[in-house]
């Protein structure tokens, strides 16, 4: 429960902030909202992958050897979609990122008129 609390403190804090960067003032209090229901959805989608799973391990042998087969399908499944999430993040935020920064410098190296 200290990791898990630890984890949260560290994460959702600053996705929370970065997912309101952009909005005008006016709209910080929406975008605040939208990106904490995003947590929420995001939380129950994948608790429900992670359950859906688990039950896909077949029954059978000792109850003890059943759950751990159930506990590495779970999370198994949670770092296969963790490692998903970062290659569409990396493949979707990083070109726009790299293409700001050279806009930016290929702004301030171009002297004004």
């Amino acid at each position: 429960m200290v990791f898990i609390g630890a984890g949260q403190g560290f994460a959702f804090a600053p996705l929370t902030s970065f997912g309101i960067i952009g909005a005008p003032a006016a709209d910080a209090g929406a975008a605040s909202g939208l990106v904490n229901t995003f947590h929420q959805v995001g939380t129950c989608l994948g608790l429900g992958i992670a359950v859906a799973a688990a039950a896909t391990v077949p029954t059978g042998g000792p109850a003890a050897e059943h759950l751990a087969a159930q506990v590495t399908a779970a999370l198994t499944t949670g770092s296969v979609l963790l490692l998903l999430a970062l290659v569409i993040t990396a493949a979707l935020i990083l070109p726009a990122d790299l293409a700001g920064r050279r806009a930016g410098k290929t702004r301030s190296t171009v002297p004004a008129p």
